[in-house]
């Protein structure tokens, strides 16, 4: 993308989160609120909690992952925690980011791009544990089964996304985006049971 176009999409994916990061927030405070007076929590209480606290866990997630990531801009350890807690809201994944400290956030956004994608090759859960070392990133997933979408994950690459792209899917051409813009290519190896990319 030429440098003077804005990212007009990763702008509108950082707005959407941005806008809705209030109004969550104020449904989780109320929840709160009610707890404190003291009455007993009800299972439609607690429903609208971890209603709350999933939604917000992924918008962390999708504010790094789809929105802008200039060069200049790193992101912290606290963070990192919240897009693995976005990640893990489920209950079907555990994530491990090593090592902790501050990213470059374009390191990040494409970290959280491809985990996105690895969880689509875990339709029954499983573990991802990402490490980043010097300028490699590797991510290394492993569950009952990968399943591995043959229209999908050669998009990484430079092969052309399937013209009935689901918006689920989103993060194959988004990451094959960015891994261009960072002169990455990705290389993605997979059984039965385990997932690695590394770029």
């Amino acid at each position: 993308m030429p440098r003077n176009i804005p990212d007009l999409a990763a702008l509108i994916g950082s707005r959407i989160c941005h806008d809705l990061v209030s109004p969550l927030g104020a449904v989780g405070n109320g929840v709160e609120l009610l707890a404190a007076t003291g009455t007993a929590p009800t299972p439609e209480a607690e429903l609208i909690a971890d209603s709350v606290a999933a939604a917000q866990g992924r918008i962390a997630v999708f504010r790094i992952a789809f929105g802008p990531a200039r060069d200049d801009q790193t992101i912290e350890t606290p963070a990192r925690r919240e897009i693995i807690a976005g990640l893990q809201g489920s209950g079907r994944l555990t994530v491990d980011w090593t090592p902790e400290g501050p990213l470059p956030r374009p390191a990040a956004k494409l970290a959280a791009l491809l985990m996105l994608c690895a969880e689509t090759a875990l339709p029954r859960g499983g573990q991802i544990a990402v490490m980043q070392e010097r300028d490699t990133l590797r991510l290394d997933a492993e569950g009952r089964r990968v399943t591995i979408d043959e229209t999908l994950w050669p998009v990484l690459n430079g092969s052309l996304a399937p013209q009935d792209l689901r918006a689920a899917h989103v993060q194959f051409p988004l990451a094959a985006q960015e891994l261009a813009r960072q002169g990455r290519q990705a290389a993605v190896l997979s059984t039965e049971t385990t997932l690695q990319i590394t770029c």
